[in-house]
């Protein structure tokens, strides 16, 4: 079992490879500095399949190397916000300009993939020692793609992380008391940032709730002062080992480059991306 956060800059991409070699992939962002794309690191792995595809949100960072992936790999499912039809992300994106990782997936979900997510319209692939939770807000409650995320639970023999895709604080506040979130909440180990760590995605009223051992932020160098939540995270966050390093709270790709967390049994390694597993 192996969970890989990656330095995608102001973007977002992560890959579980669980105990059966089975993988899911968090949004598909790319590093415009490095060259590194999704779908050529996992050729590069030897790896053809990939089993489920998640997407959190409809912002371009978070699909900037969907063309890479798709033209390299074979997806088989993809779980996303389906109460967003792939007219209604179009017409979401006319609001901020669409991006060519945007317009493939649209592509592909209205070319390639029914509604349920797969080509096939079979059940989900099994991911062995992976549990999976989900939740999103509709366009009936939200006009806005940040809103709109899909925020996705992963429990990995043990080790609980959540990925918020770009959830704002009105959309934390709504989901505070949808049937079931508190308690998906309660146990988190490994806290990804909404919104890349911008103040517009902190709610202080979710860390009563829980208390995170790391926070970790995907982004690149600071550009916006809204960026500067690292306080207000750690002060909210345990702290555990990272990199032999004791009391860490706050992990950024931005500072600390590819990560790679290692659950077991009751424990797990966090560190630096080491080797590939598999």
């Amino acid at each position: 079992m192996k969970i890989e956060i990656f330095d995608v800059e102001h973007g977002a991409c992560a890959l579980i490879t669980a105990d059966n070699y089975s993988r899911i992939m968090i949004d598909c962002g790319h590093n415009a500095t490095t060259g590194w794309r999704p779908g050529s690191y996992l050729r590069s792995i030897g790896v053809t399949y990939l089993e489920n595809l998640v997407i959190t949100n409809y912002d371009e960072d978070h699909v900037s190397g969907i063309c890479d992936l798709f033209d390299r790999v074979t997806v088989g499912w993809i779980t996303r916000n389906t109460s967003v039809t792939p007219d209604h992300i179009r017409w979401l994106k006319t609001q901020d300009g669409m991006g060519p990782g945007i317009d493939r997936l649209i592509y592909e979900l209205t070319q390639n993939f029914l509604p349920a997510g797969s080509p096939r319209a079979t059940a989900p692939h099994q991911f062995s020692g992976v549990a999976e939770k989900y939740f999103h807000h509709t366009p009936q409650e939200f006009q806005d793609e940040n809103n709109l995320s899909l925020l996705a639970k992963f429990t990995c023999n043990g080790t609980n992380i959540m990925f918020t895709g770009d959830m704002e604080r009105a959309g934390w506040l709504k989901m505070i008391p949808t049937p079931g979130f508190i308690g998906a909440l309660q146990n988190i180990d490994v806290f990804i940032a909404p919104h890349h760590g911008r103040l517009s995605g902190w709610c202080e009223d979710l860390f009563w709730y829980f208390t995170p051992t790391f926070t970790v932020v995907s982004d690149k160098s600071m550009e916006h002062t809204t960026q500067e939540t690292r306080d207000l995270y750690a002060a909210k966050t345990r702290g555990g080992i990272f990199n032999g390093e004791a009391g860490r709270k706050f992990v950024t790709t931005r500072s600390d480059g590819d990560l790679i967390i290692t659950p077991g049994t009751g424990d797990y390694l966090f560190g630096k991306l080491a080797q590939p597993f598999g």
